[in-house]
């Protein structure tokens, strides 16, 4: 098994469109980001990434280059998880806090879930989000921490040994 850790933040504009587990929000402000600003995603990817010492989705996906300008963070994610599987490993468990004070996530815990479970081939129930606020310390501001559990891919395993 491995475990892997990450971790994403941006800060929040008027007018930019605010996306949190694959999920367009309605919201009046967004994550200021090269990318769609889905700190859930990146930071999901980056914990995959962790795992296998690689690095971080910057190392990847620059945010200096302009071909990555606006890129969909599922695409990260998509090109993550064909990296863990060409090492052997398949996603078993993700969790993620995230701290945002507005919206309030509470009423889209359901569909953040079941676009999480659908971008990741997991079941619901191995997808754990909570949901937390900055109790007005960080207002301007979106942050996601996920941990990830992998496990070897048993036909995969055995074409190594």
């Amino acid at each position: 098994m491995l475990i892997g850790y990450g971790e994403d933040s941006h800060r929040l504009g008027e007018g930019r469109e605010l996306w949190l587990g694959g999920v367009h929000l309605e919201s009046e402000r967004g994550a200021i980001a090269h990318s769609d600003g889905d700190v859930i995603l990146h930071a999901l990817s980056d914990a995959l990434l962790s795992a296998f010492a690689l690095g971080d989705i910057g190392s990847f996906f620059p945010d200096h280059d302009p071909k990555w300008k606006g890129l969909e963070s599922r695409v990260i994610l998509e090109l993550v998880l064909q990296k863990v599987r060409d090492k052997g490993y398949r996603l078993a468990q993700m969790v993620a806090v995230v701290v945002l004070d507005r919206p309030k996530l509470g009423p889209h815990r359901a569909i953040i879930q079941q676009q999480l479970a659908f971008l990741t081939g997991l079941p619901e129930s191995r997808v754990g989000l909570t949901f937390k606020t900055s109790e007005g310390l960080a207002p301007d501001h979106a942050q996601c921490r996920a941990m990830v559990y992998l496990e070897p891919i048993p036909e995969k395993q055995g074409e190594k040994g």
